[in-house]
């Protein structure tokens, strides 16, 4: 049976979060994962990317949760908490599940930045987090095989 993916996308920083969805689309197409196997939910922002790829993990029926999204440096202390959060809640989901969900949101300065990240000039980060989503598949299967012997 064909790994089935998600993609969990915030809709924050909409421009950027649409940019990063079509290079992991674009990824997971290229590498052979039919768009059937690749299902999508948006949530509202970055923050709430972790308690849903969680729940979506113990569901059994992702081999990996792909969380797309960009938290960008304002004048307030509000990106220190969000981009730390969001990064800690997907590794304690990722533990806690034992299903790889890969962190592809970019924590940056400006849009500028963010926008150079997302739309090739630098590499689309979200063909990046697709990728590693489906080599972690490929690891953990490996583990698998090599610990039932």
């Amino acid at each position: 049976m064909a790994a089935k993916y998600l993609i969990v996308a915030a809709k924050f920083n909409d421009m950027v979060s649409r940019a990063l969805l079509c290079g992991a689309q674009d990824a997971f197409k290229d590498s052979g994962v039919a768009p059937s196997n690749v299902d999508l939910i948006w949530v509202p922002g970055s923050f709430e990317l972790a308690p849903l790829a969680a729940k979506a993990a113990r569901t059994g029926k992702y081999a990996a949760v792909v969380c797309l999204g960009a938290v960008i440096r304002g004048e307030t202390p509000h990106f220190d908490l969000v981009a730390g959060q969001a990064a800690a809640g997907c590794q304690k989901a990722a533990i806690d599940t034992g299903v790889p969900i890969v962190f592809g949101v970019l924590t940056t300065d400006t849009v500028e930045q963010a926008l150079n990240r997302a739309v090739l000039k630098l590499g689309n980060k979200g063909a990046d987090a697709a990728n590693c989503a489906i080599a972690m598949t490929k690891a953990m299967a490996q583990l698998e095989e090599l610990t039932s012997r």
